[in-house]
This record gives C-alpha cells, structure tokens and sequence, in this order.
C-alpha cells in the first residue's frame, strides 16, 4: 500500500494537470479538483521556465512545510537546526525579514529561485543519473535538497546509489532520513518519517 498520502497525491496530480505535463494520465477526483483551485498550485502550474520535477518538488514543499497553508509571517523553527527564522514553505537564509509579512507571490519567488537553483546543481553534478529519472525521482531528490541542504546529499548513499544506478536502492535511502533536532538532540520526528515514506515510495512507484 502506498504511503504517499491522499492531499499530497491530489496536489501531485493538480499540478501536473494543469501545468500539461500529465495530460490524460491522471484522473482529477474530487481532492485533486480541489487542489487545482489553489492560487499555489495554480503558480506553479502556470509558470512555463520550469520542469515538471521542480513543479511537484514544489507542491510536496507545500504540503509538506505547511499542509497547504499560507505562512507569511516569519517565525522561528524551534525544530529546525540552528532554529532559522523560518517562512512560506520553509524558506530561511537570504530574503527573509523579521516583522515583514509575504504574500503568496513573494513567497513563490523566493521558493522558486531555490528550487531551481537545487535542480540545476543536480544536473551539473548528477548528469545522466539524475537527467534521466522519472518526473517522481527527480523531485524526490529535488525536495532532499529542499529539506537536507546540498552538503547532507553530497555524503548521502542515496546520491551515491542514484550514480551507481541501483535506482531502487536510492529510492529506499530516503527512509534513513528521519531524524531531527530537538533541544539539541537527534530525534526521530513523525512529520519527517511520513515524509521519508511518502518520498520512498514516490520515488520507487511514482503515484
């Protein structure tokens, strides 16, 4: 049975539906049809500079980070190492401003420009191993990046498999990626063991 769950999924296939990537592939039941009047989704679905892979990275960040929601007011992660002022769809560093509030369109342009950022590194560093992957593969190591950071992926045995082209091997590293930071200790986090499954099985299986 598949552990990606059922919103994530609808918005997987909003998302590609809209955007034409997934034209007559995916069916739009009532969750999905929802999801596609989401202004977020709509954003990603409508802008044409980016790949499919970015665009489902984007919505897992979505539902990920923020089940959805809007978040345009900064805030401090208390789970996040290091607690980063924290904002959007789990946006910190660069852009972010204590006391500024973010509309959805600012929150779009500063996602996407490390979205993009994360998949170009990944093309220049991965080639053929990531260029040639599946919509859902590619995404799965986008959204790595998105949560991990590019040092944790340049050590991890998932990249080190992908390389190898044990792609089912790779796709199984997610479910290691449990673990975060609370009071200074590791620790195993039930948002972050579904999202490892989840990502596992898109990643493996698709939708």
């Amino acid at each position: 049975m598949s552990r990606v769950p059922r919103q994530l999924k609808a918005g997987i296939v909003a998302v590609l539906a809209l955007s034409g990537s997934g034209a007559g592939l995916y069916y739009l039941d009532q969750a999905a049809t929802e999801r596609a009047r989401d202004a977020y989704v709509q954003a990603v679905a409508s802008d044409t500079s980016t790949s499919p892979a970015v665009k489902v990275a984007m919505v897992m960040g979505s539902y990920y980070e923020s089940s959805y929601k809007h978040i345009g007011t900064p805030y401090v992660d208390k789970l996040g190492k290091g607690q980063p002022l924290t904002v959007c769809n789990g946006v910190t560093g660069v852009g972010v401003v204590p006391g500024r509030y973010y509309t959805p369109a600012d929150c779009y342009r500063l996602e996407r420009v490390r979205y993009t950022t994360a998949e170009g590194y990944l093309i220049d560093s991965m080639g053929a191993a990531y260029t040639s992957a599946t919509v859902f593969q590619q995404a799965t190591m986008v959204d790595f990046l998105w949560n991990k950071g590019a040092g944790a992926w340049r050590t991890s045995t998932m990249r080190k498999l992908f390389l190898a082209g044990d792609v089912e091997a790779a796709c199984r590293q997610n479910e290691r990626w449990t673990r975060g930071t609370v009071g200074g200790v590791s620790t195993v986090l039930p948002g972050l063991v579904a999202r490892a499954g989840a990502n596992a099985d898109l990643c493996e299986s698709g939708l």
